[in-house]
């Protein structure tokens, strides 16, 4: 799995200096009302709301933004969103799973296929590529949460399936269904995470070469500028050689 590590390294460095705030707290917030919508308003008897509110706090996003997006549910404001997975292919096959929010799905569908066949990409059926991915909850620490063997118990006492740990920080996996529980137990263990959330973990990944790379990054970089675009996935690997020029 290192190399989807690498992407989420790249990605992970990428949103720390990302001038577009507004655009990722949009998307949070997005993401925010639908779960409250979905579900109780209160985060506490709402397991996605909570998670939804977890990451929004991790990334920054100020408390007068999160009430409101829950309020705005709460209030019955709001367009209704569609939740939709798009899944295709880039540079040199890599698989890419695309999810959205949208209220407009023909806009949304005919703006995913268009950016990727500018990139170099195609647009698959639903199924196409997602066999080669798997659901997973994922909690992120930095360096400074702990020594390896101490998120190690802190995760297997949480009821966690794996940990990934490097000089970047630890990444912690679990079953889709445990990340609220297992996230809880990390927290009283080793503090706040930097990031809480469901992804989608690839179970083969893909070699590209340098300039496949940057074709990607450009993929997915004009998916992600997308208001419709929650989050972009790949089973990309890069070689300690490719990552160092990206």
């Amino acid at each position: 799995m290192a190399g989807h590590s690498k992407w989420a390294n790249i990605q992970h460095r990428k949103g720390r200096q990302d001038k577009l705030r507004a655009k990722l707290f949009s998307k949070l917030s997005k993401e925010i009302t639908v779960a409250a919508k979905m579900g109780d308003p209160d985060p506490e008897k709402n397991p996605r709301l909570r998670l939804a509110v977890k990451e929004a706090k991790s990334q920054s996003m100020p408390k007068d933004n999160i009430e409101r997006a829950i309020n705005k549910a709460s209030g019955g404001d709001g367009e209704n969103y569609d939740e939709i997975r798009y899944e295709g292919y880039g540079p040199n096959g890599v698989a890419v799973i695309v999810e959205a929010m949208t209220d407009n799905r023909n806009r949304t569908a005919s703006t995913v296929r268009s950016t990727f066949t500018k990139n170099g990409g195609n647009l698959g059926e639903t199924g196409s590529v997602g066999f080669m991915f798997e659901r997973k909850g994922q909690v992120v620490y930095p360096t400074d949460a702990g020594d390896e063997d101490t998120v190690m118990m802190a995760a297997i006492e949480a009821g966690a399936e794996d940990v990934e740990s490097s000089e970047d920080g630890h990444l912690i996996w679990c079953a889709d269904t445990d990340l609220n529980e297992v996230s809880s137990g990390l927290e009283t263990e080793l503090g706040e995470s930097e990031s809480t959330k469901l992804v989608w973990r690839p179970t083969t990944t893909t070699d590209l070469s340098l300039d496949d790379a940057q074709k990607l990054m450009r993929l997915v970089e004009a998916l992600e500028d997308d208001d419709d675009i929650q989050n972009v996935t790949t089973n990309a690997d890069f070689s300690d050689e490719v990552m160092a020029q990206l």
